[in-house]
C-alpha cells in the first residue's frame, strides 16, 4: 500500500462524506455539490461580523469562517481577538444557523474550541504539527487540513494520516497554494493537485483561492478552475470593506464580488454533476 494507508483509495474506494453539524441542520461536504465556506480572514468586531454573516447566509454560503487565533509572520500584525471573538462567532451561528470554521494553533485550545465551533482548521504552518494532529485525531470533530507552505502531496496526505490513524475520519483537505519562485502571486495554486488527490484519496478536497493568490481579482478565476478540476468546495474571504480589513484585505472579496463568484462556481458545479 501507499505510505498514506488509511487516507488512500486502496483502503477505501468510496468517497468520504464529512457531516458538518449546525443548529439549522447538517452540511455535507464531499457529496458532489460545491460547499462554500466564507467570511472575513479574522473576526474584527461584533457589528461587522454579524453583518457579513447575515449577508453570506442570504447569499447561499454553507458555513462561516473567521480567524480567532491568527499565525502572523510579524508579531506586530493583528492576530485576532482570541477567546473574546468566540462569543461573536457563536452569536453569528445562532442568528444564521450556519456552522463555524476557525483555526486552531495550540493543543491547549482544543477543549474550548471543540465545544464552541463546528470545524477545526489546521493552517498551513501547522500541517506538520504532529502532536496537534494526533490530539485532533482523538476527537470526532471535522478537521480542515490546509496544505503546508512547501509541502508535497505525499507529506500533506501523511499529515491527514496522523488523524485517521488516531481515529478521526472526518478530515477535509484544503489546497491553498504552495511557495515557489513566482513573486506575482502570494502562492502558486496547484490546481492539478485537486484532481490528483481525488484519485489518490477518498477524503474531500476544497480550495482556498484567497490565500492561494493573495489578490482579490484572481480569486474568482481560480475558484472556477478549482471546481472544474473536481474540488468539493471553496473557502473564500469576504469583507464589507476590504481596504480597512485588519488582516488580508487585498485578497478579500466584497459582497458584490462574492455574489458573482457564487453564481459562476455553482454553474460549473451543476455542469460537473451532469456529466
Amino acid at each position: 500500500m501507499k505510505p498514506f494507508k488509511l487516507v488512500s483509495r486502496e483502503y477505501k474506494k468510496e468517497n468520504t462524506i464529512v457531516e458538518i453539524k449546525s443548529p439549522s441542520g447538517s452540511v455535507l461536504l464531499g457529496h458532489g455539490n460545491c460547499t462554500i465556506i466564507a467570511g472575513p480572514c479574522a473576526v474584527e468586531n461584533r457589528e461587522d461580523y454579524l453583518e457579513i454573516s447575515q449577508f453570506l447566509k442570504a447569499a447561499g454560503a454553507h458555513a462561516l469562517r473567521g480567524g480567532l487565533f491568527k499565525p502572523r509572520t510579524s508579531p506586530y500584525s493583528f492576530k485576532g481577538l482570541g477567546h473574546a471573538g468566540l462569543e461573536i462567532m457563536q452569536e453569528a451561528r445562532e442568528i444564521t444557523g450556519l456552522p463555524l470554521v476557525t483555526e486552531i494553533m495550540d493543543i491547549r485550545d482544543i477543549d474550548i474550541l471543540y465545544e464552541s465551533v463546528d470545524v477545526l482548521q489546521v493552517g498551513s504552518r501547522n500541517m506538520q504539527n504532529f502532536s496537534l494532529l494526533e490530539e485532533l485525531g482523538k476527537t470526532k470533530k471535522p478537521v480542515l487540513l490546509k496544505r503546508g507552505l512547501s509541502a508535497t502531496i505525499e507529506e500533506w496526505l501523511l499529515a491527514a494520516e496522523y488523524m485517521l490513524k488516531a481515529g478521526n475520519q472526518n478530515v477535509i483537505l484544503c489546497e491553498r497554494g504552495i511557495r515557489t519562485f513566482e513573486p506575482y502571486m502570494r502562492n502558486t495554486v496547484d490546481i492539478a493537485a485537486v484532481a490528483l488527490v481525488k484519485e489518490l484519496s477518498h477524503l474531500p478536497v476544497i480550495v482556498d483561492p484567497s490565500h492561494a493568490t493573495g489578490k482579490w481579482k484572481m480569486v474568482t478565476p481560480v475558484a472556477r478552475a478549482a471546481i472544474a478540476a473536481g474540488a468539493d468546495g471553496l473557502m473564500v474571504e469576504v469583507h464589507q470593506e476590504p481596504d480597512r480589513a485588519l488582516s488580508d484585505g487585498k485578497q478579500s472579496l466584497t459582497p458584490e464580488n462574492f455574489l458573482r463568484l457564487y453564481e459562476q462556481v455553482m454553474q460549473i458545479s451543476t455542469l460537473n454533476r451532469s456529466q
